[in-house]
Parts: structure tokens; sequence; C-alpha cells
């Protein structure tokens, strides 16, 4: 079950390399990002892989960082599952497990969160991540 909305943001992909063709496409891209988690205003640097699968669906994982105005940082890392869209835009679906020093964020260290992340046609990323409960 879904629980409270932990984290939205919204930014631009900064970077995208080619890793691999041969039979499935691997593409890497680094985006960053704004916005809150926990309520805590925050900036994000990510990056994560993606590759097609024989049926055209893309399978991937990823790793990011956040940090408050305050310098208290929250990781990540996670994998999702996602399928392009017209114009190069992608969509995906996943989990994200975080790890945090910081009292502002230890709750999230016991918590699996469950995402949203898209990307237009032009870099631009918006995400939304959920409490599973």
């Amino acid at each position: 079950m879904l629980g409270e909305l932990i984290a939205e943001s919204r930014g631009k992909r900064t970077g995208r390399r080619i890793l691999c063709v041969d039979g499935a496409v691997k593409v890497e891209v680094s985006a960053e990002d704004s916005g809150k988690i926990l309520g805590i205003d925050a900036n994000q640097i990510l990056t994560y892989w993606a590759e097609t699968r024989p049926d055209g669906t893309l399978y991937g994982e990823g790793q990011g960082v956040a940090i408050t105005q305050d310098g208290e940082m929250v990781t990540w890392k996670g994998q999702g599952v996602g399928k392009m869209l017209p114009g190069g835009a992608v969509s995906y679906r996943g989990a994200v497990y975080y790890y945090s020093a910081s009292p502002k964020f230890a709750r999230l260290n016991t918590v699996a969160g469950i995402f949203e992340f898209e990307v237009d046609a032009a870099g631009n990323t918006s995400s939304k991540l959920w409490e599973w409960k």
C-alpha cells in the first residue's frame, strides 16, 4: 500500500552516453533536480543506466544524492522499469532505498520508496516518490 508522498522534484537531464549497442542498447543518463524530501528543500544529482529489453521495454538502475541548503545529505539506490514515449521521452516506475546519517532523514533508512520518474523529449525531468507500507 502506498503511504505518504516522501519526495517530489523537477529538473533537467544533464548528460547521456551510450554504454553498449551489442544486442541491447544501454545508455547512462545524468540529471540534476530540485524539490522536497520529507518537506525539506533539496537539490539532487543522479545517474542511472537503462537498457532495452527484447520486448522494447526498459530496465534500469540508478543512484543519487540530495543535499539540503544547510548541507544535510541523503543518498539512494534504486531500480525500475520503463518505456520509450514519442520524441525520445521516457517513463519509469520502480523502487528506491535511502540512506542518511542525518537525523532529519534517518527514518528513510528503513523505508522502501515507490517512484514515478518522467523525462520529456526536451530532457525535463519530474519525479514523485511515496513510502511503500
